[in-house]
């Protein structure tokens, strides 16, 4: 008997399977990773740059509410005296908690979230299970 050399090619034992599982699903994971790595870069990048944002507007606001508040108290002290300053320091409160509330409403509603990484691991999860 001769023994061809084109012998057919033999399907994948239990073995060979699970590799190709593992391999797969390793491959899946990295990919996953790295979208995650990307998405996270991104978001560092933007977190930097609303950082600075967020410093120069906070010093820019502190001279305009210093000015402001310097200019009501020299033209309503003769009118009012003290009680200017009481009706500033209101007026600030509720400004400060406005701002507090809408700030908290911004990070609820998922702002800093990475939507593309949630999404695509769900439907990982959902097509696996």
């Amino acid at each position: 008997m001769e023994h061809s050399e084109h012998t057919e090619p033999r399907a994948p034992g239990l073995i060979g399977s699970l590799s190709g599982l593992v391999k797969n699903a390793l491959r899946l994971v990295l990919s996953r990773l790295e979208l995650a790595l990307a998405e996270l870069s991104e978001a560092r990048d933007h977190l930097i740059r609303l950082a600075v944002l967020f410093a120069l507007s906070i010093l820019a606001a502190w001279f305009a509410i210093a000015f402001g508040t310097a200019t009501l108290v020299f033209l309503l002290w003769d009118a009012l005296g003290w009680k200017i300053l009481l009706i500033l320091a209101v007026v600030f409160v509720v400004i400060a908690y406005l701002l507090v509330k809408a700030a908290m409403a911004k990070v609820r509603n998922g702002s800093l979230a990475l939507p593309a990484t949630m999404a695509e691991l769900k439907a990982d999860r959902d097509m696996l299970l």
